[in-house]
C-alpha cells in the first residue's frame, strides 16, 4: 500500500521534537542536581524514581501527540476504491436511419433507449451520466449530470432521424463531454448499428482524441443474425443494414475498453445491464488525516486520565 502526503512540508515541524527532548532532559538533570546540592528532602522525593518515570511516560505521550498532529497536518493519503468521486459516463447513441429497423421491437432505437435506461439506473449515486446522439452529425441530448431522472427524461425524448452515420463526430463530442467535469474517471459507451459514412471527424482521429484524454470506450454493435432490409434505393435495389464491427472493435481495443455484440432486444438489455459492473473504477488517494486526529484525541484523553483519573500516576 502506497502512502503519500498532501502537505509533506508540515513534517519539518517534527524537528522541534529533539529540541523539546533536549530541554526536558536538561530540566531533569537540573532538578536532580539541585536536590543533591541542597539536600532538600522534598526535592529528592520529587526527583524520585516513581514520579520520575510517571513524568517520563507523560512526556512521551506528549511527543506522540505532537507527532500525530503533525501527521494530520501533513494530510496522509492511501489508495482506496474511487467511490466518493464517481465516474463520468457518456452514452453515445446512433440515431441514423438504420436505427428505425424493426428487427428489435419496436425498433432498434427504442430498444436501445430502454436498455440505456437500465444502465443509468445501475450507475452509482456519485456517477455522472450524459448522452450524445449522432446521425449525419453529432449533438448533445443530455448534459453530464448526477441526476438520473433528468438524464432519463432527455433519453426518452430522443427521436429517430433519417441521417447517415457520423461515428467519429459522435465519439469526439462524447470526449468533450466526458472531460467537462474534471478529476473523475471518464468512460464512454458507444452504440452503433452502421458504418461511418458522414461527419467531419474520422473514427481514427476520434480514437486518438479519446486516448489523449485517457478515456476508456466500451462499444456496442447492434445487428441481427439475419440480413435486415431497410428499403430500396431509387433504382429499386434492396438496402440492408450493415454493422462495421471491425471499427467498433478497434475503438474498444485501442482505448482499453471492450466490444459487445447485440443480436436482439434481449442481448442488448443484458449488455447494458452488465456494463456498470464492467466499468473499471480507479483507485484514488483518500485522506486518512481524520484517523490521525482521532488517534491524537485518544492519546490526549489517556493523558488526562493518567493525570486526573481514578488511577492517576501523578498527584
Amino acid at each position: 500500500m502506497n502512502l503519500n502526503f498532501g502537505n509533506p512540508l508540515w513534517f519539518a515541524a517534527l524537528l522541534l521534537i529533539p529540541v523539546v527532548w533536549y530541554f526536558y532532559r536538561k530540566s531533569i538533570k537540573k532538578k536532580k542536581s539541585l536536590a543533591i546540592k541542597f539536600s532538600n528532602i522534598s526535592l529528592i522525593k520529587e526527583a524520585g524514581m516513581g514520579k520520575s518515570r510517571a513524568k517520563e511516560v507523560l512526556f512521551y505521550m506528549n511527543i506522540l501527540l505532537i507527532a500525530l498532529l503533525v501527521t494530520a497536518l501533513a494530510d496522509p493519503h492511501i489508495p482506496l476504491k474511487q467511490t466518493k468521486e464517481g465516474v463520468n459516463v457518456v452514452m453515445v447513441m446512433d440515431v441514423s436511419g438504420s436505427m428505425a429497423a424493426n428487427d428489435y421491437k419496436p425498433t432498434r432505437l427504442e430498444a436501445a433507449k430502454e436498455s440505456a435506461k437500465i444502465l443509468i439506473d445501475e450507475l452509482n449515486n456519485k456517477d455522472n451520466s450524459g448522452i450524445v446522439i449522432f446521425s449525419s452529425g453529432a449533438t448533445t441530448s443530455a448534459y453530464l449530470s448526477p441526476y438520473k431522472d433528468k438524464v432519463i427524461e432527455k433519453l426518452s425524448g430522443i427521436k429517430q432521424t433519417e441521417g447517415e452515420t457520423s461515428l467519429g463526430d459522435g465519439l469526439a463530442l462524447a470526449v468533450d463531454m466526458a472531460t467537462s467535469i474534471p478529476n473523475k474517471k471518464k468512460v464512454i459507451i458507444l452504440m452503433s448499428d452502421g458504418v461511418n459514412n458522414a461527419g467531419v471527424i474520422s473514427p481514427d482521429d476520434a480514437i486518438s482524441y479519446a486516448k489523449t484524454n485517457n478515456i476508456q470506450v466500451y462499444t456496442v454493435g447492434i445487428g441481427s443474425n439475419e440480413k435486415v432490409l431497410l428499403g430500396y434505393d431509387w433504382l429499386g435495389r434492396p438496402q440492408y443494414a450493415e454493422l462495421d464491427e471491425a471499427t467498433l472493435q478497434r475503438i474498444a481495443k485501442e482505448t482499453n475498453g471492450q466490444y459487445f455484440k447485440s443480436v436482439d432486444s434481449g442481448t442488448l438489455e443484458k449488455i447494458y445491464s452488465e456494463l456498470p459492473q464492467k466499468i473499471e473504477r480507479e483507485t484514488e488517494d483518500s485522506s486518512i488525516k481524520d484517523w490521525a486526529i482521532m488517534a491524537s484525541i485518544g492519546v490526549l484523553l489517556a493523558q488526562l486520565y493518567l493525570r486526573f483519573g481514578r488511577y492517576r500516576i501523578l498527584p
